[in-house]
């Protein structure tokens, strides 16, 4: 046999959280290629490429160091064949593979593949160094022993790696609104036409600011409630994001799920608004249709993969909660037959039905022709994949990404027959307030922007007390980030605040104060105006 890489183990006990530890890595390691991914199970961080295997509209690529042999293959009709071959063949014992998959995967070998252009569409990297977050302690395993023991004794020091910074928000609601609805129209008289029944049409949002991106995840970590998260640096493409929703999982017992997630209303500061939105979600004809085609249509492609026996809905129309909106979820699972792999359940169910259209070959169509450019990561999968089959690829929504100079925001609405093209650019808003909120700047001089300066400090106590008087609660006792009307403080308590506020010369928005009612949001209101 051939020599083999063989990873070496080391344990180190954590003293700080995960996902503060994970955004530490991101920044002492930025200028390295490096996988963070978040999913059931917890938090991974993969970093350098022992293997990096890439997917482009010709041949799978494998390149890596040491026994790993180069290789340049041509595939044909699918490229999934080849890849689950190379990757099997790897000279790397008990691999595990972290990368990402670009929209317009969807198009090798379909009808739209001679629109790809020479770029990789997958990329996969077999890490030199994993480590894996087990509760009070990490799982560091590496290719080589030097970089393993550097690595540990690294993580072992970061007790305190990742200080909370301060997020400026960005305004989502200005980019591109004229030429979206224009879109949804256009969508909507080709879905009237029976040309299909539902498309998934985004829009960009342009960020002129320099984000800090590991801050922003810890930010908009601490914020949402994702069904996986991820921040990484691949391929000349650095993003950080906190998913809604799966592509697909499959375990080790060749079990496949997917979790379409469609329909949409905003989550809002209010707690009794909050319940009559989902209210109207659920009561809601448009979103109810659209979330019903999409778990039929789910549903459909489970079944060309698993056979109709197994297939099975086991939820349908549940609420989700995802950070700034609600959504319709539902849950399909099935169970691989024997000759079947991941591959082929990921070929099935990518892209996700719910960030694409019914049928899918329709909706291609339709984003090619209304949206400018490829998606790229944009509402394709960031994934990953072991040597036993066990395969988990998110679907990239609610993200921010960073490449070529440019910073950027990203998000769609499902147009169906019934949908108004205003209703679905409100939609994207809702969406993008995901991230827009919880952006972190570098400050000018490249160092991240310090949460709280003297100034910020006073305001924030100032707040805390004045808080504290109306709840009747000592001011230490009160989370800065915790939402205040889950305290109990009321609506008009807050319009009493914001009033004595505009008096003393701080010209807040009530309607702001509402939106976010956190004491750190509000300070951030008040210190602005200082």
């Amino acid at each position: 046999m051939a020599d083999r890489i063989r990873y070496g183990h080391r344990t180190v006990p954590l003293a700080a959280r995960p996902a503060r530890l994970l955004a530490g890595l991101a920044r002492r390691f930025a200028d390295e290629e490096y996988v963070g991914y978040e999913d059931a199970a917890g938090y991974r961080f993969a970093l350098g490429a022992a293997a990096l295997v890439t997917v482009d509209r010709d041949t799978v690529r494998v390149s890596g160091a040491g026994p790993v042999s180069a290789r340049v293959e041509q595939w044909e009709q699918s490229p999934y064949p080849v890849l689950e071959r190379v990757l099997a063949e790897l000279e790397i014992e008990d691999w595990r593979a972290y990368g990402t998959a670009d929209f317009e995967l969807c198009h090798a070998g379909g009808p739209l593949h001679r629109t790809l252009g020479p770029r990789p569409l997958l990329r996969l990297m077999v890490p030199e160094t994993e480590i894996v977050f087990d509760g009070a302690a990490a799982q560091v395993r590496g290719a080589d022993p030097g970089r393993l023991d550097a690595v540990a004794a690294l993580l072992a020091g970061l007790d305190d790696a990742e200080p909370d910074r301060a997020a400026t928000p960005v305004p989502v609601d200005r980019d591109g609104a004229d030429a979206y609805r224009a879109a949804v129209r256009a969508a909507v008289s080709s879905i009237r036409a029976g040309e299909l029944q539902k498309v998934i049409l985004s829009r960009v949002v342009p960020l002129a600011t320099d984000v800090d991106l590991p801050a922003t995840y810890l930010e908009g970590r601490r914020n949402n409630d994702p069904a996986r998260s991820f921040l990484l640096r691949i391929g000349g493409l650095e993003a950080t994001g906190f998913s809604p929703e799966i592509v697909v999982s499959v375990e080790r017992g060749g079990r496949v799920t997917a979790q379409p997630l469609a329909g949409t209303r905003a989550m809002l500061a209010d707690p009794e608004a909050t319940a009559r939105a989902r209210a109207d979600l659920l009561s809601d004809e448009k979103e109810i249709f659209e979330h019903a085609i999409s778990v039929k249509a789910v549903h459909e492609e489970m079944a060309g993969l698993c056979g109709t026996e197994s297939s099975v809905v086991e939820e349908f129309l549940e609420v989700k909660e995802r950070g700034s909106v609600q959504h319709l979820g539902s849950r399909i699972s099935g169970v691989l037959p024997r000759g079947r792999g991941p591959w082929d359940a990921f070929e099935a169910l990518f892209p996700s039905i719910t960030a694409s259209g019914i049928p899918k070959a329709a909706a291609y169509r339709q984003i090619q022709a209304h949206e400018p450019g490829p998606r790229g990561l944009y509402s394709g999968a960031v994934l990953s994949v072991d040597h036993t089959g066990v395969l988990d690829a998110a679907l990239v929504l609610r993200a921010v990404y960073r490449a070529e100079g440019r910073t950027w925001l990203r998000a769609g609405a499902g147009v169906v027959a019934l949908s108004t093209p205003e209703r679905e650019f409100e939609e994207t808003c809702e969406k993008l307030q995901s991230v827009a909120r919880y952006i972190v700047p570098v400050a000018m001089d490249g160092a991240p922007a310090p949460a709280e300066d003297a100034e910020r400090t006073r305001v924030a106590e100032g707040i805390r007390a004045e808080v504290a008087g109306l709840l009747e609660l000592e001011p230490e006792d009160l989370d800065v980030r915790e939402n205040l009307t889950l305290q109990g403080i009321t609506s008009l308590e807050i319009m009493t605040l914001a009033g004595r506020w505009n008096r003393d010369g701080d010209p807040v928005q009530y309607s702001d104060m509402l939106e976010r009612p956190t004491i750190e949001d509000w300070t951030r209101l008040r210190a602005a105006r200082h």
